[in-house]
């Protein structure tokens, strides 16, 4: 299961009711333990050492970009899977929800409002934990894809108006045409006698042959 999700707090998890409850235990500052606040322990494996999460508990990295999530059941040494994630933080809440099933306030979580935020797989078992991470997996998903049509929507309709360009009325704004106008009627005038009887051809090329004197 892939999603990315960059918003949690835009996230509603009022659908995801059927494997679990709709309100998480209620935890107090008392009982609760942050995973930033409890150093890990040093992993014993070198491939442990150089793949899990410097901070966040039950996550490892798999491959670039992928991160996956497990959780150790109490009192046993097997592990329930919780899938692999995009993002090491989502791969962290996964962990909050399967951690906050197995030991309640006991839990050492990730995000201290995944207490109040996540929904509660219905049991301890497995299966159900497992069904309660697919399904906030989903509704995250939903949630990311609707953030993404609406950013391409709004781009879109930036786009659409640079390209209906600005335009501008210079004949209304400096008068252009009055003065286009002008300069025509000017044009179309006679230009006025040299002041000399011979003709136009008796003058030299150098010599300076006033023409009209009209003034726009």
């Amino acid at each position: 299961m892939d999603f990315v999700v960059q918003d949690y707090d835009m996230v509603d998890f009022g659908s995801v009711s059927e494997s679990g409850t709709d309100r998480p235990v209620n935890f107090s500052d008392d009982y609760m333990m942050l995973a930033s606040s409890y150093p890990k322990r040093r992993a014993g494996r070198k491939k442990f050492r150089e793949t899990r999460h410097p901070v966040y508990r039950g996550v490892r990295r798999r491959n670039p970009g992928k991160w996956v999530s497990e959780v150790r059941e109490p009192n046993k040494k097997s592990r329930i899977w919780l899938g692999t994630f995009p993002k090491a933080d989502m791969a962290a809440r996964a962990h909050d929800v399967a951690a906050i099933a197995l030991r309640g306030k006991s839990a050492c979580l990730n995000f201290a409002d995944s207490a109040w935020k996540l929904p509660v797989p219905a049991s301890s078992d497995p299966k159900d934990i497992q069904k309660t991470v697919a399904e906030v997996a989903e509704t995250f998903r939903t949630a990311e894809h609707s953030s993404g049509n609406s950013r391409n929507d709004a781009k879109r309709s930036e786009n659409t108006e640079m390209q209906k360009g600005f335009y501008l009325d210079e004949e209304a704004l400096f008068g252009t045409q009055r003065f286009w106008a002008n300069m025509a009627a000017g044009m179309m005038m006679s230009p006025p006698r040299s002041g000399h009887d011979g003709g136009w051809e008796e003058h030299e090329v150098d010599d300076y042959v006033p023409l009209w004197s009209y003034s726009i």
